[in-house]
């Protein structure tokens, strides 16, 4: 069982101190906003999109230290991800969190500092507030580009 420090980590401070992206969008393709209940937790996020690929992104994040930091991550890392891709991380994420799966690899490694939260679950909703929200977001603007079936014939 990790101990209460190691969720704040050197590596935690670091992240969140550096929160790329950190300003909306002035005309995203999707918004969606997250909140945890138990903390009080919130994450806006903005995207734009060329097909499935995120061409932009901006995030407002009124968080705890651990939310902070995977929002930090997902700014720094989402432009140029497909909707496949970061659906794939957020899973993982959970299943790093809830289930002791291990954590997201390749340009998402750094994830991996937030490993030891998987033992605080008062913690879990708000580390994924910002997984949520971008899975959200990239559902919003999916139906926002789908053709009617009633104009496909």
């Amino acid at each position: 069982m990790s101990l209460p420090e190691d969720i704040y980590s050197q590596r935690i401070l670091e992240l969140a101190a550096n929160m790329p992206r950190a300003e909306r969008l002035p005309h995203p393709d999707a918004t969606a906003t997250a909140h945890s209940k138990l903390c009080g937790s919130r994450v806006t996020v903005d995207l734009s999109m060329e097909g499935d690929v995120v061409t932009d992104y901006g995030q407002s994040v009124k968080a705890c230290l651990l939310g902070q930091s995977s929002a930090a991550v997902m700014g720094r890392e989402i432009v140029g991800s497909t909707a496949a891709e970061l659906r794939t991380v957020g899973a993982a994420m959970r299943k790093m969190l809830k289930a002791g799966g291990p954590p997201p690899n390749g340009r998402w490694a750094d994830l991996r500092a937030l490993e030891p939260v998987k033992d605080y679950k008062a913690r879990h909703a708000s580390t994924l507030l910002v997984f949520d929200a971008v899975e959200a977001a990239l559902t919003k603007a999916e139906d926002k580009h789908k053709v009617p079936a009633s104009a496909q014939a």
